[in-house]
């Protein structure tokens, strides 16, 4: 078995100093007690520490801690203004037209009405009538049902946020 180093990336995140780690992970993840559990699990030998680390964490939330997370996140169709983040990863709705904007509008309104939160999913490599037609598909859902499906989705935004973080020099 050969030993492997631990990339210098994330190498840096394991020895931030604890305000400016629970910060990076504040960026990641908007949950407190995903991000306390992380940092409180440091320092982490490879990536994949990291990412079981954070579905081991995604997994205990309480629905206020989902709560809490997912108010990090802006609806489909309006990434927050000036965030690189959020344009970046709903970059799929970035071209649509004002017919498909119009209707996502609409569909996130009545999904944030039944569910009381935006709709969520992760964005990334997704077009916007892919995210269009997961917004109808899921519309239809029962609150407990949504819940795991959100739980599951910010698993997967975490663990591509969480490689930006540990994969920068």
């Amino acid at each position: 078995m050969t030993s492997t180093s631990t990339p210098p990336g994330l190498a840096r995140f394991n020895t931030l100093e604890e305000h400016t780690a629970l910060a990076a992970l504040r960026e990641a993840c908007s949950s407190t007690a995903w991000a306390k559990r992380l940092l409180a699990a440091r320092p982490y030998a490879v990536p994949e520490d990291l990412y079981a680390a954070s579905d081991a964490a995604m997994a205990e939330l309480t629905a206020q801690d989902l709560e809490e997370a997912m108010a990090g996140h802006p609806p489909i169709g309006r990434p927050k203004p000036g965030d690189p983040t959020s344009a970046r990863e709903q970059r799929g709705m970035a071209g649509a037209s004002e017919e498909l904007r119009a209707e996502m509008l609409e569909l996130n309104l009545a999904y944030q009405e039944k569910f009381g939160h935006v709709f969520l999913i992760c964005a990334t490599g997704r077009t916007g009538e892919q995210m269009r037609d997961a917004v109808k598909e899921r519309i239809g859902n029962s609150p407990e049902q949504e819940r795991e499906i959100v739980r599951t989705e910010l698993g997967k935004i975490n663990r591509i946020r969480l490689a930006r973080l540990v994969e920068e020099d």
